[in-house]
């Protein structure tokens, strides 16, 4: 019985998307250069040592294709700047939140202003807000009074924000969304 040598790892040291060198194993292989330029279609061996000639990795960059594409890079280095643009283009990105105001059909007037307030913060912040009128008991019977203060709330934030969506009632509360006019 032949003596076998196997290695054994509990752990990951990396999660590679692509094939390298030895790992391809496909008869035919289309190759491109370290430049861009194609260096036709050859055999996995061949392009390994045409690879390491240059001392340089053997990429399978599109496995679906026939014959599968392969491109000759320095793999350290993609993979370094693949992870220099997504770290850039995560930190160029905003995540948009939806805060949510709540209220009552009963408000004071005080109480409203206030919640305007809060409101125009938010979405000066560039997040879209929810503003809801809960409805309890016998209120149910007057949810146009819930409907007229949505759209008097909407009013009063309309130099800052649109209306995204009408006051809808939804069970026992009444919602609508407002939107920031000029995003960041």
């Amino acid at each position: 019985m032949p003596s076998a040598f196997f290695v054994w790892r509990c752990f990951t040291i990396a999660k590679l998307e692509h094939q390298l060198n030895e790992e391809i194993r496909d008869k035919e292989l289309r190759v491109i250069g370290a430049e861009g330029g194609q260096l036709g279609i050859m055999s996995a061996e061949e392009a390994n040592r045409i690879a390491e000639e240059q001392g340089l990795d053997l990429v399978k960059i599109s496995p679906n294709a026939v014959p599968p594409v392969c491109k000759i890079m320095d793999y350290s280095k993609f993979c370094f700047d693949q992870k220099k643009r997504e770290k850039e283009a995560k930190k160029n990105q905003r995540v948009v939140e939806v805060k949510e105001i709540r209220m009552s059909p009963s408000i004071d007037t005080n109480d409203l202003n206030t919640k305007v307030k809060s409101a125009l913060k938010f979405l000066g912040d560039g997040n879209r807000v929810k503003v809801s009128v809960r409805f309890r008991g016998r209120e149910m019977a007057h949810t146009n009074i819930g409907e007229k203060l949505l759209l008097d709330f909407a009013e009063a934030c309309s130099e800052a924000a649109t209306m995204e969506k009408n006051p809808k009632l939804e069970g026992r509360f009444m919602a609508m969304f407002l939107t920031p006019k000029n995003s960041k």
